[in-house]
């Protein structure tokens, strides 16, 4: 089968865990892009984020940003795909986060609103210690009342939102509180966070957009990740790869477990089904 195009998810997929892309991994991504494959970035982050890595990487194809909530092409401003939560579903989650006392995380495509001043701190350590480059356009939101006035004025662009959190106890009830609202997709990316979204909203979706956009069949398709909100766009690919990081439950809906993220294991993917495939 010759592939046509492959999304890469960027934290423990296309960045090792030093959060940096080696060589090698970035050599095989450009020996598939020059081989005519669309390459995309395909994550969690907001798309400003997002195209930070696909800068990187060198590619030109679109990317997906905010687990399908948004895509745009990267080289211009056409924006192929938008789903935004909507001010009053944000304000009903803000009700929630605010009765378990609990400290959002709201994003547009290019902007980052927080609610704890520790997360400033975390993300200068990270720039400190080289585990961050870009910058990113931010906003502490210090108030319940701040939040109302930020989420009314960004109603238009508001296309998800997260929780951060260390004890997965203290947070259970209102994960089952979010199940019960049928207006949104709730996945994870790590074992520390909730992301929300538009019901509907998924990479699996966002891959498939793309491939009606490119005219190719799901069998033209290699989808590679490791966490939870990566298994929608692996079962939909023709060729579904899990990372050797990957959870468990990634690696039992892929076609194929590739080595660890510390292992240049999206390398070795690419290797062994785009670049020794043509020869």
């Amino acid at each position: 089968m010759a592939y046509k195009l492959i999304c890469i998810d960027v934290d423990g997929t296309l960045l090792n865990s030093k959060h940096e892309i080696t060589p090698k991994v970035k050599e095989a991504i450009e020996k598939a892009h020059a081989l005519g494959l669309h390459t995309v970035i395909s994550t969690g982050r907001m798309y400003t984020d997002a195209q930070y890595y696909a800068d990187l990487i060198g590619v030109k194809s679109p990317v997906i940003a905010s687990n399908g909530a948004f895509i745009k092409e990267k080289d211009n401003d056409h924006v192929i795909y938008k789903d935004i939560l909507g001010e009053s579903l944000c304000l009903e989650l803000l009700e929630i986060f605010r009765k378990h006392r609990t400290t959002p995380y709201f994003c547009t495509p290019h902007k980052f609103y927080y609610g704890t001043i520790l997360f400033k701190f975390f993300y200068i350590v990270t720039k400190l210690f080289g585990r961050r480059n870009n910058n990113l356009d931010m906003e502490y939101v210090f108030s319940w009342k701040q939040w109302q006035t930020v989420l009314q004025q960004e109603k238009e662009d508001i296309v998800k939102c997260e929780i951060i959190y260390r004890d997965a106890a203290l947070i259970e009830q209102l994960r089952q509180e979010l199940a019960n609202i049928e207006q949104v997709e709730v996945v994870d990316s790590s074992q520390y966070n909730i992301e929300i979204t538009r019901k509907g909203v998924s990479k699996g979706k966002a891959v498939a957009m793309l491939a009606a956009l490119y005219n190719l069949q799901r069998e033209e398709i290699i989808a590679i990740g490791d966490s939870a909100n990566d298994i929608s766009m692996i079962e939909y690919a023709g060729l579904g790869i899990a990372m050797g990081n990957a959870l468990a439950s990634v690696k039992q809906c892929a076609d194929y477990i590739t080595d660890s993220n510390d292992e240049d294991g999206v390398a070795n993917a690419i290797n062994r089904f785009v670049l020794e495939a043509q020869f």
